[in-house]
């Protein structure tokens, strides 16, 4: 099912049903979008391949339509829920200073979206969490807008002030979702050793997912001895998958895990990656 369900999106479910392993189920699973010219905005998400009933429901975000047309299509949804109704249009522009609004949202704390983004991978959230970066460390003197050069100026001065160098280090959009994006195991590690270090370890590190508990990591490693002794944060692309963060060991020693594979074959890379983990749980 879709939520909010859309006027604007036609989903066939051709999904095989399966009784085996969960495993990757993104992986597992084929998603095929088609937006044809002049249609009016709709957009067609065809489901195929193998969803096994052991994975249960699971959420899978997409972002398929422009600001305006999903703005437009939630909100008559709602309007006409309740009792409204509405023909009217969503108009893009600068709001003038003189007009007062006529609610305001307050956002979450920052702990509770990185929570968020980081137990399910929410890619959407987390490009607009990067794009915030800029404004909030007032890389530009009209706070009015952001952009990625502003973001990407923030995030090199935040780096700096803490001492790290990463000289490969490419972020091309924030999302992840990106063929340039890169950065090495070893400086993701580093990267996680200062995050450890930080007064705000206790908040990153419970926005991870927790191996066989929650999030992306909710169905991996059940029934092993370090079910709810691994945080990570997993990342998964047609032909790339990741996994990275920490282990808590037998004799309650804490180490940074980072597997990074960028192959055809990656989808079959998870077996390796739980073997890693195990392996970083049971040494002496």
């Amino acid at each position: 099912m879709t939520d909010p369900i859309s006027e604007l999106l036609d989903l066939q479910n051709n999904l095989k049903l399966t009784r085996g392993h969960c495993g990757d189920w993104r992986n597992q699973m084929r998603v095929d979008i088609r937006k044809p010219e002049g249609n009016g905005g709709r957009v067609t998400a065809t489901l195929s391949g193998n969803y096994s009933i052991q994975c249960g429901a699971n959420i899978y975000y997409m972002s398929l339509h422009d600001s305006a047309a999903y703005i437009h299509d939630f909100f008559k949804k709602l309007w006409i829920q309740q009792g409204g109704v509405f023909k009217g249009s969503v108009q893009q522009g600068i709001v003038p200073k003189n007009i007062s609004p006529l609610t305001v949202y307050q956002s979450p704390p920052l702990a509770e979206i990185i929570r968020g983004i980081n137990k399910f991978s929410n890619n959407v959230a987390a490009r607009q969490l990067y794009l915030a970066l800029g404004q909030s460390l007032g890389q530009s003197g009209n706070t009015e807008f952001v952009s990625l050069d502003q973001s990407n100026i923030a995030l090199r001065q935040w780096l700096f002030s803490k001492r790290l160098s990463f000289p490969e280090l490419v972020v091309e959009n924030g999302s992840g979702l990106s063929r340039r994006e890169r950065i090495s195991a070893y400086h993701m590690g580093e990267l996680l050793v200062a995050a450890f270090h930080s007064p705000v370890m206790p908040e990153f590190m419970a926005s991870l997912a927790i191996s066989s508990v929650d999030g992306t990591m909710r169905s991996r490693l059940r029934g092993s001895l370090v079910a709810g002794k691994a945080h990570m944060k997993t990342g998964t692309l047609n032909d790339v998958s990741a996994v990275a963060g920490y282990v808590l060991d037998h004799k309650d020693r804490r180490s940074v895990v980072v597997f990074l594979v960028n192959h055809p074959n990656a989808s079959n890379a998870r077996s390796a990656m739980d073997a890693l983990i195990r392996w970083v749980y049971e040494k002496p």
